[in-house]
């Protein structure tokens, strides 16, 4: 079984900056793509931004030059640095991941998600 733990999030102002972690632990070979995901009050799930194992990421175009994404493939944690956050970033986001097991069966995970909240 493996487990998603998002940290990091809480209450900024419009223009201030938030990190998400999402670390991922338990039993497997490896994680393919890890993403973040967020809801806002209201409203559906949307993609965010990805990262690929090797590096490679991917962002929506609302939080694109703003979002960053890196990934840290020993400590198996993605983070997403968040700036020039707008009010309309205030959601909960989740974190998903497509791991490998040991027996290279692959599954998805999620994440409990964490509340970011942009005051204006």
């Amino acid at each position: 079984q493996v487990q998603l733990a998002e940290s990091g999030g809480g209450s900024v102002q419009a223009g201030g900056s938030l990190r998400l972690s999402c670390a991922a632990s338990g039993s497997f070979s490896s994680i393919n793509v890890m993403v973040w995901y967020r809801q806002a009050p209201g409203k559906e799930r949307e993609w965010v931004a990805e990262i690929m194992s090797g590096g490679n990421a991917n962002y929506a175009g609302s939080v694109r030059g703003r979002f960053t994404l890196s990934r840290d493939n020993a400590k198996n944690t993605v983070y997403v640095e968040m700036d020039r956050l707008k009010p309309e970033d205030t959601a909960v986001y989740y974190c998903y991941a497509n791991v490998v097991s040991a027996f290279a069966n692959v599954r998805d995970y999620w994440g409990q998600g964490i509340q970011v909240t942009v005051s204006s």
